[in-house]
């Protein structure tokens, strides 16, 4: 997927600029944009630029082997600390979350929305689709922000645990306080309400299919459902997707990775692997590939092995690798709500499909006998390991962990071990937001927006 690169002179004048105030993204100047082209413009800035966090948590699960000697000084200058989960004084060269751009991020959306009135030159359809992806965007990153920097849904008493602080205002000078963790999931609900009477487009072509689309707010929704544990709402989001956007690629004859952007099942291909981000997790854990039994081509066809026990990725390090929403997560969401319904026929049912264009014929009917007498909580398990087989490596398993057990992980690296204990499932909050608003973390002074 390639972005064209952003001509228009109203992006002349948005310098991005460090600032002093509480959220720290305030772009300096004024936004000046009065044409439909303009405030697509500003979208499409965003779109570029949109923060690469989901796969960059690839790192601290257990999808990734980091080296002492195979792993560049380079590499381990900007994700050591992350892969072993110093969190608490990492050394100042690693990398880190982008807490600054999705609030940039927000406040583009809000100033949409706010004035979508007033844009001039586009038809009423262009405008609706603007705003409608303006709203997508605000209950994105919201949402990606509460399962960064706050307490699991399903691991907290939602109305009395702090979230993130939300921005519903394109106001620079607001100084908004956090909101609980149920606050922000109803807003990012709400706003995939307001974004389904807006989108109107049902899918782009290729090169703008990075934009939302009506679907997403379904495929949000089902996503969003998954995490809070609301199983039957889950079910309910990922049928409706299922209903629009069910075909999958057939790994048993197509050269194509599912999670490419010309993929049957690319639905938004937002999300992009970083060339840098790509050099460290080129190095797969030999342990999480023990999760691929005999027969599936997902083995070869996500990994190469170098070695007897080392691989490297063949499923990242490339634009045209991009996927936000795709087909497979939502036989997987359907399967896992369905099976914890009680519902476990109908959760085979969806796993079916999947296997289908997965295994080869003498795995496929091993596995489907395999599956098909499986207990119920050997069910869940086994859709869990399929989340983490389909979905390695496209940022995925770091929430799924957080919103499961939050499993104990443990990591040597140059003699040293290290734990993963739940507590560190939940980011600490930017040293740089606390230190502009120490208050964002006391739950005392929480304003619900």
């Amino acid at each position: 997927m390639k972005i064209k690169t952003l001509i228009f002179a109203v992006l002349a004048i948005f310098v991005l600029t460090a600032c002093d105030d509480f959220l720290d993204i305030t772009p300096t100047g004024k936004v000046i944009a009065k044409t439909g082209e303009e405030y697509r413009a500003l979208l499409t800035y965003e779109y570029k630029y949109f923060a690469k966090d989901r796969y960059m948590t690839t790192i601290r699960t257990d999808e990734v082997l980091m080296d002492k000697v195979k792993t560049s000084s380079t590499d381990q200058d900007a994700y050591l600390d992350l892969w072993r989960w110093k969190d608490g004084n990492p050394s100042p060269t690693t990398s880190y979350f982008s807490w600054r751009s999705y609030y940039h991020t927000i406040y583009i959306a809000n100033y949409i929305i706010e004035h979508q009135d007033e844009i001039t030159e586009a038809t009423q359809s262009e405008i609706s689709q603007l705003v409608g992806e303006a709203y997508m965007l605000r209950a994105y990153c919201h949402f990606l922000l509460v399962n960064l920097y706050a307490e699991p849904y399903t691991h907290c008493t939602p109305a009395e645990t702090r979230g993130v602080p939300m921005q519903l205002k394109a106001d620079v000078n607001a100084i908004p306080g956090s909101s609980s963790v149920e606050a922000v999931y109803q807003q990012v609900l709400d706003d995939l309400d307001e974004a389904e009477k807006f989108l109107n487009v049902e899918a782009w072509e290729e090169g703008k299919d990075y934009r939302f689309n009506t679907v997403s707010a379904q495929a949000l929704r089902a996503r969003t459902y998954l995490y809070m544990g609301q199983w039957g709402e889950a079910l309910e989001a990922a049928k409706a997707v299922l209903a629009i956007h069910s075909e999958l690629e057939d790994l048993t004859k197509s050269t194509t990775l599912p999670n490419d952007f010309k993929s049957v099942e690319n639905i938004v291909a937002l999300e992009r692997f970083s060339s840098n981000l790509y050099t460290v997790i080129n190095m797969p854990s030999p342990d999480f590939i023990t999760l691929y039994r005999t027969g599936d081509q997902r083995r070869t066809k996500f990994y190469k092995r170098v070695t007897s026990s080392t691989y490297s990725l063949l499923k990242g390090g490339s634009d045209e690798l991009s996927s936000t929403f795709r087909t497979a997560e939502f036989y997987l969401t359907a399967a896992e709500a369905s099976a914890r319904l009680h519902e476990t026929e109908d959760a085979v049912n969806y796993l079916i499909p999947l296997m289908e264009k997965r295994l080869n014929q003498s795995a496929y009917q091993t596995t489907i006998d395999l599956i098909n007498g499986m207990t119920e909580e050997e069910l869940i398990q086994e859709i869990l390991d399929e989340r983490a087989r389909e979905l390695a490596f496209e940022g995925h398993r770091w929430y799924d962990l957080r919103r499961t057990t939050r499993p104990a992980l443990t990591r040597t690296f140059d003699g040293e071990t290290y734990t993963l204990t739940p507590e560190q499932y939940t980011m600490r909050f930017p040293t740089e937001a606390v230190e502009a608003n120490p208050e964002i973390e006391r739950w005392e002074n929480i304003k619900e927006n």
